[in-house]
């Protein structure tokens, strides 16, 4: 694989503390998005487009043609604009291949539709682990990271490695596990995976909760990573690491959307088709998550 420097334009939302990508070869102007959001109200059940619509500004003011819409892995924290940015700047949508088994463990806990399909065909495009494609003259590689869920995938792309929730900055640690299909153990391989790769390879996160209020961070490196994860730092092994991250998941709140966000994202960023009134509904499943 060569390695090249793609130029990263972070886009940070602050209601859900998600970092949103867009990431360009300068010798092409080709580019990617990874993990546009959908603005969501929980009170009123409105949505709105301002988040999306500032990457969209962006792609068109620099002119750059869009190759690729790039989900790291079905999201819990907000909901995707990837259908709005595709109607917009283009592109194919992807996702982790293993999608299909996050589709199959929430089609019944929200009691989707008979006609919903949990294969991944609501994707342009399903990445297998090892997969590599290119971002322009860039060469591209997928790594399959699960952990926190089943479908999570990284992206390499040039010398940047946009990694989902995999890993937070090292002030904040890693992923929770305990959603359907997550597994501390694997996570943990995962990341070790991912630490094994150049000391200087720059990577992005792709949610920051500003801890201590600190100003919002989204760019380290495997080194510094390496060095002062605070879950996951060298030295850490997996028992160690499978033990606090266990006990510390036992002690955290559902995230806020995550009921919307699951149900759009499994679809694609897509709502569920609409009632015989014609409104679309979310549903919202009681004593289960």
């Amino acid at each position: 694989m060569s390695f090249s420097h793609p130029e990263v334009e972070a886009f940070y939302d602050p209601e859900t503390g998600t970092v949103t990508y867009l990431v360009v070869d300068p010798a092409t102007n080709h580019a990617a998005v990874i993990d546009p959001v959908l603005d969501f109200d929980p009170r009123s059940a409105h949505t709105a487009t301002h988040s999306a619509d500032a990457v969209i500004a962006r792609i068109r003011a620099r002119g750059v043609t869009v190759e690729r819409l790039l989900e790291t892995h079905v999201h819990a924290d907000h909901l995707s604009a990837m259908p709005h940015v595709q109607q917009a700047v283009g592109g194919t949508s992807a996702i982790g291949a293993r999608i299909d088994a996050v589709q199959q463990a929430f089609r019944s806990i929200f009691g989707f539709e008979r006609g919903f399909h949990a294969d991944g065909s609501q994707f342009d495009h399903l990445f297998a682990d090892g997969e590599r494609f290119r971002l322009g003259s860039i060469d591209a590689e997928v790594l399959h990271t699960p952990g926190h869920t089943p479908a999570c995938v990284s992206y390499r792309i040039g010398d940047a490695l946009f990694v989902g929730d995999t890993l937070f900055m090292p002030d904040s640690g890693t992923a929770r596990c305990d959603f359907p299909g997550g597994d501390a153990a694997t996570l943990y391989r995962s990341i070790r995976r991912l630490l094994a790769l150049p000391a200087s390879t720059r990577m992005f996160i792709c949610h920051d909760y500003r801890p201590g209020g600190r100003p919002a961070a989204w760019e380290t490196t495997v080194g510094e990573q390496r060095a002062h994860n605070i879950h996951v730092h060298d030295g850490i092994d997996e028992a160690a690491f499978v033990a606090m991250r266990t006990a510390r998941d036992r002690t955290l709140a559902m995230p806020v959307l995550i009921i919307p966000a699951v149900q759009v994202n499994i679809r694609a960023g897509a709502f569920p088709p609409p009632d015989p009134d014609g409104v679309r509904y979310l549903r919202v499943p009681i004593d289960v998550l």
